[in-house]
């Protein structure tokens, strides 16, 4: 009888472990890759990608159209990429992975810079227009829709008449950087707070905190 029931046993091939789909997050931070760009407004993307992979302890590594990292919180998988096609050409890398990884349009989430809204103001949105910023209006143009997340992190407007190209380009002024670290961990808690409690309860959560 042992016997008979050890033969039985022995056919079962463990079952792998599959990924639910439906738990895993692309987060994409939008900006420009190099030097030149990294400290500048229009980066903020990348930065609280940056912030938010040092506190998670993990790093970045090179792979097709961006730099990407991943992270693992409360059973959801984060996987934070920042895009090296240059801002206007933004969509091309967040279709390829959202393929790559076969993740679902309402887990992608986009974080990018916002001339409407006060410094440090943060904002999720589930729809909405490019408002004029290239990087979503590349990405509404790939994906062929408007109804797709982004995170919107308020840099001011605060530039004379003329001077928004130098000003979104530009580097942080002495005062906002003081204030940046308590907003990059604000934004840090936002992205997992979308992986982990919803967009609506995110939203209801930190919308203009």
């Amino acid at each position: 009888m042992l016997s008979f029931f050890g033969r039985i046993l022995s056919k079962k091939k463990p079952q792998k472990e599959e990924q639910d789909p439906m738990k895993k997050f692309l987060i994409v931070g939008l900006g420009n890759p190099g030097p030149k760009y990294e400290n500048t407004r229009h980066n903020i993307g990348f930065r609280i990608l940056d912030y938010l992979a040092q506190k998670e302890e993990v790093s970045f590594t090179t792979q097709k159209l961006g730099d990407v990292a991943q992270f693992k919180f409360k059973g959801r998988t984060f996987i934070l990429l920042k895009p090296s096609t240059y801002m206007n050409l933004s969509g091309k890398a967040v279709n390829y992975w959202l393929q790559k990884e076969k993740i679902a349009l309402e887990n992608l989430l986009i974080v990018t810079d916002d001339l409407n809204l006060a410094f440090g103001t943060i904002r999720l949105k589930t729809k909405g227009s490019d408002g004029g910023h290239n990087g979503l209006k590349d990405i509404q143009h790939t994906l062929n829709t408007s109804k797709y997340n982004r995170f919107r992190f308020g840099i001011s407007n605060e530039f004379s008449k003329g001077q928004q190209i130098d000003y979104v380009l530009g580097e942080w002024g002495e005062e906002e950087k003081k204030e940046m670290t308590e907003r990059l961990g604000k934004s840090a808690e936002l992205i997992k707070s979308f992986g982990t409690a919803g967009v609506s309860n995110t939203m209801n959560s930190f919308n203009g905190k």
